[in-house]
Formats: structure tokens, sequence, C-alpha cells
């Protein structure tokens, strides 16, 4: 699926072509400097064409860099107006998510440029590249990104399992997404006191309950805005109070509110 972002007089700025997976998701195309944001995923950036710009929330100084990595939960603003590039997301608390975590910790905006130009990554970013300029398969841009993603994390140890008890309040809160739950019922589903719960659940997945809850349920939006659902069906539906509610989180957490995006 294919998004745009519409300028203020209505013109398609921005061109980006999206696609999810379990565990990760992947936004590809061009253009535009989003507002700051902080989100629960790990964002590994990857100029395609170009130089793109990072920095630390708004206040901070701009740096070119030709890969990036950022952290979880970091707040920072992304500048692609001059450059194609791809924002490969990756959900921290699946095994790979904590593989990189452990490789980049300590790193709030990580320079990855001499690893995805100078390195052995660099004929994963020149097949990205490829797949992404041919119009590739879903299949083919998802496997190249997901590729780079691991081997940007290096080895991934059996240490870094998740505890299969918050695995499986996982699997459960991203089955009934639009169903409201509590951190008490979400421990017992775990089979823990709600303070043990909460404090493994933040250990685990590196964020409190209440804000895994809320970045599976914008996540789960866009990926049913994705199909062409409306955004105010869809804010309804995973729990949002209403349409504003969801936009005021996709903003926050993306950068950019559902009324700019629209179908290519």
């Amino acid at each position: 699926m294919s998004i745009g972002v519409q300028d203020s007089n209505g013109a398609l700025a921005i061109h980006w072509r999206v696609l999810l997976w379990s565990g990760g998701s992947l936004w590809i195309g061009q253009g535009g400097i989003g507002q700051a944001h902080a989100h629960h995923a790990i964002q590994i950036s990857v100029a395609l064409s170009g130089r793109m710009r990072l920095r630390d929330g708004p206040k901070g100084t701009w740096r070119e860099y030709a890969g990036a990595i950022v952290l979880p939960h970091q707040h920072h603003q992304f500048d692609s107006s001059e450059a194609s590039a791809a924002n490969i997301f990756v959900e921290p608390e699946t095994i790979l998510g904590r593989a990189l975590l452990k490789r980049f910790d300590g790193q709030a905006i990580g320079d990855l440029s001499s690893e995805l130009v100078e390195r052995e990554q660099a004929p994963l970013v020149a097949h990205l590249r490829e797949a992404h300029a041919g119009a590739a398969a879903d299949s083919v841009l998802i496997a190249a990104s997901r590729r780079l993603a691991e081997c940007l994390s290096g080895a991934t140890p059996p240490a870094l399992q998740v505890d299969p008890r918050i695995t499986r309040v996982i699997e459960h809160l991203r089955a009934n997404l639009g169903n409201p739950i509590s951190l008490t019922e979400a421990a017992a589903i775990a089979h823990l006191s709600p303070s043990r719960f909460r404090h493994l659940f933040i250990a685990q997945t590196g964020a409190s309950f209440r804000v895994y809850l809320l970045w599976a349920r914008i996540e789960a939006a866009v990926g049913a805005a994705m199909t062409g659902r409306s955004w105010t069906e869809v804010a309804h539906e995973l729990g949002f109070a209403d349409s504003a509610h969801l936009s005021r989180t996709c903003k926050r957490m993306f950068g950019i509110s559902p009324s700019m995006l629209i179908r290519n």
C-alpha cells in the first residue's frame, strides 16, 4: 500500500510505501520533514538516495546520515526532503528487537553510515534500493528489510528470548486490541500479581503496559487504514475516544496526523 502526504496547498509532497508484518514495518519513500515525535519501536533509517537528516527533538542540531538507528521512546525529528529513504521499525520486545537494543544500547540516535555504506551491509542496502526502484512485491521488500535489520543486530543468543508470560499477554493484546483490558486483567493472563506484572512487563518490553497498549493500537490503526477503512471507523474499533484522539496519538508517535495520509 502506498500513502502520500499533502502540503498546505493540497499538492502531493511526500510519497511513502508502507508494509507491515508481525513485529515490524517498513516505510519507504521520500520527501518532507516530520514533526518531532517518539515511538515504541526501534527505527532503522537508511538513505537510498541523497542523505537524510535527523535531530534529537525540535531544538536539537540537524545531522546528515547515510544510515541511523533511533532507540525506543527517543524524541527525534526526521527529514528526507532531499533523499529517498527506508524506515524499518522493529518491535523492541521481539528477539530481533532485543538483539538490536543489546548492540546499540546507550545511543539515542546512532550513526550507522559506515556500516551501511562501507561494510558487509552495503550489498543489502543496494538490494533494498533496487527493490524499491523496481516496485518489487511486498514480500521482496519485507524480506530485504528484515535481512538488513538482522545483519545489524549481530548474534541473537537464546538469552534474548522474551519471558513466555509476557509473550502470552502480548499475543492476547494483539488479538483483542478492540477490547478494553486493564493491567490487572493482563496480570491474570500472565499468572502474576499486578505489581509483579507491572515490573516484569517494563523490564521485558521497555515500556509501561499503558504505553505499549497505545502503541499497539495506533500501529493496528495505521495498518487498518492502509486497507482503505476510514479513520473514524478504525478509531472506534481500536479503543480510541474518537478520531481526534487517534489523530493526536498518531502525530505524537509518527510525526504526522492521519488527515495527512492519503491513498496514492
